[in-house]
């Protein structure tokens, strides 16, 4: 945290939305191209009946009009997202909106964090699930939202939600949630593309016998189809783990309560599992999976590094690792 200022972390991650904007044609293209020469190894769409290298050209004078329909798919595909990104996230958390009426204490916190910070009050959502987790989403000013879990409602109490809370909207005063939508959005299309691309080495039948290049056609589109996985996992890696260290250290400032943060995270801990993709579960508050390849390619630093953190910088104590569930009996009721 002592190392990225505030500023340069907001800078960065607008760096990232434009460099994720700007590939996301190129990665289309790719992934596209791959499942040309598959289907050219198939016998589904033509070969030029000659060497490898004239197949590959073939595939390649094909761009001309896979380009162009990238960029068109690409740009219907951000104006789905650009305007309905917040029904994808609900529908794939089970995420439904609610109003101060139905909600008045949480959303008395919330507004209140947003008024100390002259923001407009996102949105209030609820997932009816017992785990405790929490995100923020949205693009734009006006259209932010905060969803927390029914499970972390009843298990933390009022100033531990409040940190929660502040935590969350700390991702949308630092851009964060543009970021991680964006990422989240074409992370999300190139890997269901190539997904395409690998069923269909096993479903899509043509006449592969005229082709003496067929195998060397599916190697490369196969390879291809690699890339475009390695693509959506590279994009993960580019949003880095220093935003939760810093949306932590936000919620600490807004709230003067380290205290609070950290209880929260410690109640979080090991109960925080919602089913989501993958891209989306990278919103949470808490994403920390076990094992060598999840903690290589993880999305979230762990709770003891982010306790740590906070006890360093911002002061407070610890209370250790929870040995089972807070119930909604032990949580203080929150209060408006």
């Amino acid at each position: 945290m002592r190392a990225v200022g505030l500023a340069t972390h907001i800078w960065a991650n607008n760096t990232r939305s434009i460099l994720l904007l700007a590939g996301f044609p190129v990665m289309l293209v790719g992934v596209i191209f791959g499942l040309q020469l598959i289907l050219m190894g198939f016998g589904v769409l033509p070969n030029s009946g000659g060497t490898l290298e004239d197949d590959i050209a073939l595939a390649v004078s094909m761009l001309a009009g896979t380009i162009p329909l990238a960029l068109v798919v690409a740009g219907i595909w951000f104006a789905i997202a650009w305007f309905g990104n917040q029904a994808m996230i609900d529908a794939m958390t089970g995420a439904r909106k609610v109003e101060r009426t139905a909600e008045p204490q949480l959303y008395n916190l919330l507004e209140n964090l947003a008024i100390s910070r002259g923001l407009r009050t996102p949105t209030l959502r609820i997932i009816e699930r017992p785990e405790l987790n929490a995100y923020a989403s949205g693009l734009r000013e006006g259209h932010y939202s905060v969803t927390v879990t029914r499970g972390l409602m009843e298990a933390l109490d009022r100033d531990e939600m409040e940190a929660v809370l502040a935590h969350e909207l700390t991702h949308v005063i630092n851009k964060d949630v543009r970021t991680m939508v964006i990422a989240s959005i074409f992370a999300g299309i190139i890997t269901v593309l190539a997904e395409l691309t690998f069923r269909g080495l096993f479903y899509v039948r043509g006449s592969s016998r005229d082709n003496k290049n067929a195998g060397p056609l599916l190697m490369i589109g196969f390879a291809i189809a690699l890339v475009g996985f390695a693509l959506a996992v590279v994009i993960r890696l580019m949003l880095s783990r220093t935003r939760e260290y810093v949306a932590d250290a936000g919620a600490v400032e807004l709230t003067k309560n380290p205290d609070a943060m950290i209880s929260a995270l410690r109640k979080v801990e090991g109960r925080s599992f919602v089913k989501a993709p993958d891209e989306v579960q990278g919103m949470f508050l808490d994403n920390r999976k076990e094992g060598f390849l999840d903690g290589l390619f993880a999305t979230h630093p762990s709770i003891d590094k982010r306790v740590e953190a906070l006890i360093e910088f911002g002061g407070g104590r610890d209370p250790g690792p929870l040995p089972a569930m807070p119930s909604a009996a032990t949580a203080v009721p929150l209060a408006g």
